[in-house]
């Protein structure tokens, strides 16, 4: 599974520059701070919306002319994976099917299917991009937690075979926290957890002889020593493991 770590991670370039090398990240529209240091360093990396950051604000809308000029800028480099199809977080079906095709002619963009959006979008979604994300919603909003587990034990139970092998690669939007993608046939997902994280821990002591980029390097390891699950299958949900840890985004 692909670990897109999110970005700013926190501290210098120095510090971004020595966590980064070698990994794979997601820039967000929202704050292109180590846009530099992503496109120089990482093995791959993806373009966020930014339309999370809208959505927590409560307020605003994707600059999709702005959007499509810095997609364009970005996608031809070697390292460069997707970007994420412009979506409106609680917005209608209609909404989120019009962003589509406004974007249909430019290349390299994957969908966002929202938590509680009808299964044939999904379907429809699956039959068209060779990746789809998975978003989570104000009904939903915490991945992981004890109310969402059940919407998406349903969900997968819908769209997979019956070998538990969903019908196209999937990326899980914030679910890059072992807990969660251990237990779910993803592709890849993201998360900010490896450069939020690390600021806390430093505040609170937990790392104190640590520089900023080694304790996000500390945790981003931990994730990284998991798999997603090959296939799905409800006993997942069930699987224990100490080593799992963390919190969300």
């Amino acid at each position: 599974m692909i670990k897109y770590h999110g970005t700013p991670v926190g501290g210098s370039k120095r510090d971004a520059l020595l966590f980064l090398t070698g990994r794979h990240a997601l820039i967000s529209f929202a704050n292109q701070q180590h846009a530099p240091e992503v496109v120089n360093c990482c093995d791959s990396f993806c373009l966020d919306n930014g339309a999370f950051s809208i959505w927590k604000k409560g307020n605003g809308q994707i600059d999709e002319e702005e959007y499509k000029y810095w997609v364009d800028s970005l996608k031809q480099h070697p390292a460069f994976d997707f970007y994420i199809i412009p979506d409106v977080i609680d917005g209608t079906v209609r909404d989120n099917d019009d962003a589509l095709k406004r974007w249909k002619n430019v290349a390299g963009g994957i969908p966002v299917y929202h938590m509680g959006e009808p299964i044939p979008r999904f379907r429809m979604l699956s039959r068209n991009y060779p990746y789809v994300c998975l978003g989570s919603t104000s009904k939903w909003p915490s991945v992981g937690s004890s109310k969402w587990w059940p919407y998406m034990a349903d969900f997968m139970d819908a769209v997979c075979d019956n070998e538990g092998r969903p019908p196209c690669k999937l990326h899980g939007l914030r679910m890059l926290n072992p807990k969660v993608f251990t237990r779910l046939p993803l592709h890849s997902a993201d998360s900010c957890n490896a450069a939020v994280n690390s600021g806390v821990c430093m505040k609170k002591g937990v790392y104190p002889n640590l520089e900023r980029w080694q304790g996000s390097e500390r945790i981003a390891r931990r994730f990284e020593m998991f798999q997603s699950a090959p296939v799905w299958h409800r006993d997942n949900i069930n699987k224990q493991n100490t080593d799992l840890i963390f919190t969300e985004d």
